[in-house]
């Protein structure tokens, strides 16, 4: 059994970004491996989403401007692969993603992992 972030299931309606951004994190989540990582390239995005490669771009660069998609260091770059922040990525069990995100907040904290840029949470 997957489990959404709760960033994903419950609040992505809240995102600072336009509907078709939403409507592409949700394929990003649907495409992507447990933990976070999309093992697709933007050209595979373009033909899948039917929309061109600068339409991914662009609706990348509005994901990655928020962080809840991440773009690695230019060093680390194979070609744009791209991974889903592990607050937003979905997880095999609760367990699991509790851990991740413990560690993202840890990692976030020291400095090691972009925050997310998303409005506060009013309950």
């Amino acid at each position: 059994m997957e489990v959404m972030s709760p960033l994903v299931s419950e609040r992505i309606w809240a995102l600072p970004v336009s509907g078709a951004a939403v409507k592409f994190l949700q394929y990003l989540v649907f495409r992507s491996e447990l933990g976070g990582h999309l093992p697709v390239r933007q050209k595979e995005m373009a033909q899948e989403y039917q929309i061109s490669q600068q339409g991914v771009s662009n609706l990348l660069a509005s994901l990655c401007e928020i962080n809840i998609v991440l773009r690695p260091e230019a060093a680390e770059r194979g070609g744009n692969q791209y991974r889903l922040h592990p607050l937003a990525a979905k997880y095999e069990s609760l367990g699991q993603m509790e851990a991740a995100f413990r560690q993202a907040t840890a990692d976030v904290k020291a400095g090691e992992l972009a925050s997310l840029h998303l409005p506060p949470y009013v309950v």
